[in-house]
């Protein structure tokens, strides 16, 4: 990580020290993103972030408003989910830019698409280390 990208993100966890939110700019700015559609988002505040490829996972686990999803998937299936969770914008991990079909339904529902060039692993960290927090912690469980 280069000294400029420690020094945005310096700046971005000291403004957030203050905040319990974090706006959808903040979150582009802090994992170098691309915002894919043009749906107005100004108004749009996060307080936690959901990194998932199981979309059940969101579902049961996303009870929280305010969480922008994070995820490898591209499929219109991501876009329903988020609508279904109430999620107010999601993030595409790995620099995968989705279908057509994907891009049109997020414009349809007016859900925010941003890509990342980042893994799951590193977007989710950026943004904690940013001071975007996570669901929680949840209880473990054994899978029968």
């Amino acid at each position: 990580m280069d000294d400029s990208r420690i020094e945005c993100l310096y700046h971005i966890n000291k403004a957030i020290m203050y905040e319990v939110t974090m706006n959808l700019d903040q979150v582009i700015e802090a994992i170098e993103g691309q915002m894919i559609t043009s749906i107005p988002y100004a108004h749009i505040d996060l307080e936690f972030g959901f990194g998932a490829d199981l979309m059940s996972d969101v579902l049961v686990f996303v009870a929280k408003t305010k969480t922008i999803m994070i995820t490898g998937l591209t499929n219109p299936q991501v876009i329903r989910t988020a609508e279904m969770a109430d999620i107010p914008a999601i993030i595409l991990v790995r620099g995968k830019y989705p279908p057509d079909g994907t891009i049109e339904l997020a414009e349809k529902v007016r859900i925010p698409l941003i890509v990342s060039p980042y893994t799951m692993y590193e977007t989710c960290g950026i943004l904690y280390a940013a001071g975007l927090k996570g669901i929680g912690r949840l209880p473990i469980t054994r899978q029968r």
